[in-house]
């Protein structure tokens, strides 16, 4: 059996014989039935029940009069999200802004946990960049369909449509490339900077350390930015109209 976090091997005794329950459905049985969820998947759960939790303190808190911390917190975040998603995508970009800022307030914290002794970073788990990268690439061509219709698929045919038949695989592949691009980035940047900070706490547990978390911060805010940002570029690229 896997080694297992405090909080994977809480989630399995109480909630394993669920997660077998629905691989079961899936047909996809776990390897190792006695802890059928994995640390990662349990990192993820403990996100998510972090961001619901600050989300109902936000909630409660509201306030026109005398704004709290944690709402200034939010209303920056939303305000960054807002100008950029209005100087990349332009008209309309009101619609996407709720997307690509739960996008961004998903990745950080999972980039960042791992910075909590006993707890890991779900990011520096392949599987978790390709989920968001996916969820993205889906994302911007629903939206894609929806504003253009099905003249959407003009956007991978070219100008001209002599060259549509040469186009129209390359861009194919580019936009399938994108999932890949996305996932790696993000999965390699956050695995090498937890390696690193992982192996100075191990070798000098004291000070030095410290140096190194900082830098895991920057990396995963950084990270995020650009997985954000590409996202707003895809959204925008995809919404935009055939002249």
């Amino acid at each position: 059996m896997p080694e297992q976090l405090w909080i994977t091997a809480i989630l399995n005794k109480y909630l394993g014989g669920v997660a077998n329950a629905i691989l079961g459905l899936l047909h996809s049985p776990s390897a190792h039935p006695q802890a059928p969820i994995t640390n990662y998947v349990a990192m993820q759960l403990f996100v998510f029940v972090l961001l619901i939790l600050f989300f109902i303190a936000v909630r409660m808190r509201l306030s026109v009069e005398d704004p709290g911390v944690l709402q200034h917190v939010v209303e920056s975040i939303n305000s960054f999200v807002t100008n950029q998603s209005h100087e990349v995508i332009g008209h309309g970009y009101e619609r996407y802004v709720g997307y690509l800022t739960a996008l961004g307030m998903f990745i950080l914290p999972n980039c960042i946990i791992g910075v909590i002794p006993t707890l890991e970073s779900p990011a520096a788990i392949p599987s978790v960049p390709l989920g968001c990268a996916l969820v993205t690439w889906f994302y911007y061509h629903y939206q894609g369909f929806r504003t253009n219709g099905f003249s959407y698929i003009k956007h991978f045919m070219g100008p001209e449509p002599f060259l549509a038949v040469l186009l129209f695989p390359i861009e194919i592949f580019s936009h399938l490339a994108r999932i890949l691009s996305l996932t790696i980035r993000l999965y390699a940047n956050m695995f090498a900077s937890e390696m690193v900070t992982l192996v100075f706490f191990s070798l000098i547990p004291i000070a030095i350390p410290v140096i190194f978390i900082l830098l895991h911060l920057a990396v995963a805010t950084i990270q995020t930015y650009i997985f954000v940002l590409l996202a707003t570029v895809y959204i925008g690229e995809a919404v935009a109209h055939e002249h």
